[in-house]
């Protein structure tokens, strides 16, 4: 639906944009990715005809966007800015109906329909509470949510958003996010600038990930972020897995190397999966990490033998029997921390948390409600309210703080 072909940008006299190529097919949410000065908000410009290249062309179904007339490129192309301040101060419904300018002239100023479209905006973007009160009188966060309500109100078929969830908290970033992939799934084409490497790899279909203003890969979010693009692009170490719960690329990334703060051993118990993104991180911040009790064949204990960790193993499906959960025991005193992933609590997994009731300090992830993790009944939610009251409690994001946390003899943090 959008090629954008060899676009080149200069401002001031500086190249931000160097010979950029894309393509967004119809009905398709693409991510914009890469660190601050990339030139992400200037590709979201020249797509949406506010700059024009000084190279190369952004057609849109066989059109030059940039050979239409304003009112026309505003009919095919809608966006969001990054910077949401307004220089009047209007009724948010007002602001709102402002997304119907391209429609309306001295002849017909409005239509039932546009009407119509503005209040269906409000209520999508849960703004409508508040449509009656001043823009100025809102907070930053209600205010994005009224420009992304004046955008759906054009009602164009390609809309822009840069940095969308910048100003919101994580329950509205997650609602936001939720609502641009239902519009998406509706047929709208959308191009969106986002920080949040995370959340642009669960609800994003593609990403192109930007650096020096080139592009360095474009594609599928598992192509796209990987541990050798990100190092290229952020001149950072990340570890790349997959989020526990969702299944979504997860990317973690690692402070420099300090050999007197990575010192110490960390025993992991997992199992199904869960903590397989634990190791990585674990491993690369260069702690000494064992892991087990797992079955042969679980993917967590194929990560460890990867990483080269230490792995307590039984056979596929066994129960982690006496000889198992005494080589468990001791790995756990011996280590410094232990941490307990986001696993099931069911019979073949209560040796290994009793053996991490023994360990001095302790972290738990939690990413689901226990209920949706329990098998093995009473026993199993005494025992492990047990390590709750004593632990350091966080998703899996929080590991690595945590684990310093806890070597450190910090308190418990919940």
């Amino acid at each position: 639906m959008i090629d954008v072909r060899d676009v080149d940008v200069r401002l001031g006299g500086v190249r931000i944009l160097d010979s950029i190529s894309a393509h967004v097919g119809e009905g398709r949410f693409v991510g914009l990715v890469g660190p601050n000065g990339a030139g992400k908000s200037t590709l979201l410009r020249t797509i949406g005809a506010v700059l024009s290249p000084d190279a190369g062309s952004v057609v849109l179904d066989d059109e030059d966007l940039h050979d239409l007339s304003s009112r026309a490129a505003s009919r095919r192309v809608a966006a969001v800015p990054q910077d949401t301040n307004l220089s009047f101060d209007f009724d948010v419904r007002d602001v709102v109906a402002m997304g119907r300018t391209p429609y309306r002239s001295r002849l017909r100023p409005g239509d039932e329909a546009g009407d119509a479209m503005v209040e269906r905006a409000l209520e999508r973007t849960e703004t409508e509470e508040f449509a009656d009160r001043s823009i100025g009188s809102i907070s930053g966060g209600e205010r994005q949510r009224v420009i992304l309500a004046r955008a759906l109100a054009q009602d164009t078929p390609v809309l822009l958003l840069d940095e969308p969830t910048a100003s919101l908290d994580i329950n509205h970033q997650l609602r936001t996010l939720e609502l641009v992939r239902d519009l998406v799934d509706d047929g709208k084409t959308v191009i969106a600038a986002i920080h949040d490497l995370n959340l642009a790899a669960h609800y994003c279909d593609e990403l192109v990930l930007l650096a020096d203003g080139r592009v360095l890969e474009s594609g599928p979010p598992e192509r796209v972020l990987t541990e050798s693009n990100l190092g290229r692009a952020f001149d950072t170490r990340a570890v790349v897995s997959r989020h526990p719960v969702t299944g979504a690329v997860y990317v973690t990334a690692l402070p420099e190397t300090n050999p007197e703060r990575r010192e110490g051993r960390v025993h992991v118990i997992g199992g199904g999966g869960t903590v397989s993104r634990v190791l990585y991180v674990l491993s690369a911040a260069g702690y000494e990490v064992s892991v087990g009790a797992l079955n042969e064949g679980d993917s967590d204990l194929e990560t460890a033998r990867l990483l080269g960790a230490e792995a307590v193993a039984v056979a596929p499906f066994a129960p982690v029997d006496a000889s198992a959960r005494e080589r468990v025991s001791a790995r756990v005193a011996s280590a410094d921390v232990t941490v307990v992933g986001d696993c099931e609590i069911g019979e073949g997994n209560l040796p290994n948390l009793e053996c991490a009731a023994e360990s001095d300090r302790l972290v738990l992830v939690e990413e689901r409600p226990f209920d949706e993790r329990n098998y093995a009944g009473k026993d199993a939610k005494r025992l492990y309210e047990r390590l709750r009251s004593r632990a350091i409690v966080v998703d899996t994001g929080g590991v690595l703080g945590a684990v310093e946390r806890a070597i450190a003899g910090d308190e418990r943090e919940a």
